[in-house]
């Protein structure tokens, strides 16, 4: 995507949800790190929604990978799910059970901090609630557009092998295996424009 999608030089890149960096590993390339929690070791120790002290205009690119699903059972000391895979934020009731009013802080804040012409790469899962799809890729696509940003492009990254449980005796949906890459621009058009820096 960093190859093909850019009208600017890929750098410098936030990458917004750091967590332990697993997305860049073996990259080569200059990546500024964000992670709400300290322990990973962030560049920017900071809320994504908030990006205290981070300059506007100052990143070519900004990468996204938020939670995909709430927090998950009750014993967390045994399965981890919850820390290995940053379910952490609220999913209830209250959150119409899904994880999408993030987006709308975020986006401001990704609109903020990008390049005119820059790239917002967001790496975005369906979930299914209480027997109800909860459509978090549609969700964020309309919600980028209302912050200004021209969706330009929607790739669907499949996982090898099927997803399957012998705990569930009935499936009411697709257990789904794949996640979706939405690229957006920070301009009124997509079309790559060469330009010199």
């Amino acid at each position: 995507m960093l190859q093909f999608y850019p009208v600017i030089p890929p750098h410098p890149i936030l990458d917004a949800t750091y967590n332990a960096g697993r997305f860049w590993a073996g990259s080569t390339r200059q990546v500024v790190s964000m992670d709400i929690d300290p322990k990973y070791k962030p560049d920017i120790v900071a809320d994504n929604r908030e990006m205290p002290g981070v300059k506007s205009e100052s990143f070519s690119v900004v990468v996204y990978d938020p939670p995909h699903v709430g927090p998950q059972g009750r014993d967390k000391s045994t399965k981890r799910f919850d820390v290995d895979f940053g379910a952490t934020m609220e999913c209830g009731k209250q959150q119409d059970w899904t994880l999408s009013y993030l987006y709308p802080p975020f986006l401001a804040q990704a609109k903020r901090v990008l390049q005119q012409d820059g790239l917002l790469l967001a790496k975005i899962t369906d979930m299914v609630n209480n027997h109800m799809s909860r459509w978090a890729h549609c969700d964020f696509m309309r919600m980028a557009e209302d912050a200004g940003f021209t969706v330009c492009d929607l790739i669907v990254k499949v996982r090898a092998g099927p997803m399957t449980s012998n705990r569930w005796k009935t499936a009411h949906h697709a257990r789904k295996r794949h996640c979706f890459w939405i690229i957006c621009r920070n301009s009124s058009r997509c079309e790559r424009i060469t330009r010199s820096v």
